[in-house]
């Protein structure tokens, strides 16, 4: 099954970083988050990967182009018999990775019509180039495959990204919860597709997020897939510096692989 990422927006809450790049190549702990989004699939088995660029994606082409040398020692012969041989291995072995443009200004929705060729015919897995979690993959896939429907999305209960105080009587505190956890569910992206999705894709102004799940939840072809676990989305320059210091911490609960 092969794993899609949007990676094709402007990223235009996070200007900090993505002035001068791509909102994927946008590094947590010295590794683009893309790479990080990548190693969680790859964990659980799935490194056929499809990254739909658009916004400086030549940025995210020349990471690709350039990982042999970037993540190895090499020796290099010059001259006309120009040869490079690699010593030892990164762990990325056996990733497959389909760089396909989709367009500057495509909708995400658009994005993915774009795409249909590299799946094949097949249901393929498909999140966004921005968020990280925790989620069994594998499983997820699984409970897709068990309900028949024609689409999955994984929610989350969403975080307030304030604190929430609980007053009594004479305005005495009664209690106080720093980002709780509040009623509902939220996307988190993570989505399995049957490749039926495609019908419900028209253009490249075509938002994902609005009639196509909209209709696929009409018609009953949209289940969810409910994680209680980590998830954190990199919208701003703060979420940028969180996720950096989780990372410092030696506390990255997105980090399942070895």
């Amino acid at each position: 099954m092969k794993v899609v990422i949007l990676c094709g927006g402007l990223g235009t809450r996070l200007r900090e970083e993505t002035e001068f790049r791509p909102k994927p190549m946008v590094e947590v702990g010295g590794r683009p988050i893309l790479w990080h989004i990548m190693k969680t699939f790859a964990h659980h088995g799935f490194r056929d990967f499809v990254l739909c660029l658009g916004y400086r994606g030549n940025m995210i082409k020349e990471y690709f182009l350039n990982y042999e040398a970037m993540n190895n020692d090499f020796s290099i012969c010059l001259g006309q018999t120009s040869h490079i041989r690699y010593h030892g291995k990164h762990t990325e072995q056996g990733f497959s990775v389909t760089l396909a443009d989709t367009g500057l200004n495509s909708m995400t929705g658009g994005r993915i019509r774009r795409i249909e060729k590299y799946v094949h015919g097949e249901p393929f897995l498909l999140t966004y180039g921005d968020g990280l979690a925790n989620v069994n993959i594998a499983d997820l896939a699984n409970f897709h495959q068990r309900h028949g429907r024609t689409a999955t999305v994984t929610t989350v209960p969403p975080v307030s990204r304030f604190g929430m105080v609980d007053l009594g009587a004479g305005d005495h505190v009664a209690r106080f919860a720093e980002k709780p956890k509040t009623d509902g569910w939220i996307s988190a992206g993570f989505f399995v597709l049957n490749p039926e999705v495609f019908d419900y894709l028209d253009g490249d102004d075509c938002i994902f997020e609005r009639q196509p799940l909209e209709r696929l939840a009409a018609g009953e072809q949209l289940m969810a897939y409910r994680h209680e676990g980590f998830f954190y989305a990199m919208d701003t320059y703060r979420d940028h510096q969180h996720l950096n210091e989780l990372w410092r911490g030696a506390n990255a609960p997105w980090k399942v692989w070895e």
